[in-house]
């Protein structure tokens, strides 16, 4: 029987970039845009507040575009200060490169495995669903729903009883697949 375990956000994460009136370098999406005209060119940011000193950075999400070119419910959603279009963008690779920035997820998910009556199967085949780009070390996700030690998950890859076709070493953020066999 194949369990279904999910990977989902609990809060935006923070921003990792330098702040310019402090030495701070944690940055919180306060989930506001200003939105900016010139005629017939449009500026639109989104806001984040410093961890430390509350200062204000704008993360560039629309630079001299011509509002022509703008389709109108992303006009709305910024007008209306959407918090799931701040999720989205912070999401968006476009947008985390213009900007130079980073994301820091600690403590800002949480892993629904749907309970725990697979912790006394002898086989347990898990599919991993992302409910957004959240990059986790996969040995940790495995201990952390089966009830182990991230030592005994190491010692399990290493003999063979949990296997996936993805490394289970490195950070992922996408969906996968394992078996673990005790």
């Amino acid at each position: 029987m194949l369990d279904n375990w999910v990977v989902a956000p609990t809060c935006l994460p923070l921003v990792l970039r330098g702040c310019h009136a402090c030495a701070s370098e944690r940055f919180r999406a306060s989930g506001k845009f200003r939105v900016n005209a010139h005629h017939k060119l449009i500026d639109a940011w989104l806001l984040a507040l410093c961890t430390a000193c509350g200062e204000t950075a704008k993360l560039t999400v629309l630079e001299r575009m011509n509002v022509r070119f703008v389709r109108p419910e992303l006009l709305d959603r910024l007008h209306d200060n959407d918090p799931g279009l701040t999720a989205e963008l912070l999401q968006d690779p476009v947008v985390r490169r213009r900007n130079r920035i980073a994301l820091d997820w600690d403590n800002a998910w949480r892993l629904d495995t749907g309970g725990s009556d697979h912790l006394d199967r002898e086989v347990i085949d898990v599919s991993v669903r992302f409910a957004a780009r959240i990059p986790v070390r996969p040995v940790r996700l495995i201990a952390e729903g089966c009830g182990l030690s991230r030592a005994e998950a190491e010692r399990l890859i290493t003999e063979g009883k949990l296997v996936s076709a993805v490394r289970l070493n490195g950070k992922l953020s996408g969906d996968f697949t394992f078996t673990l066999k005790r």
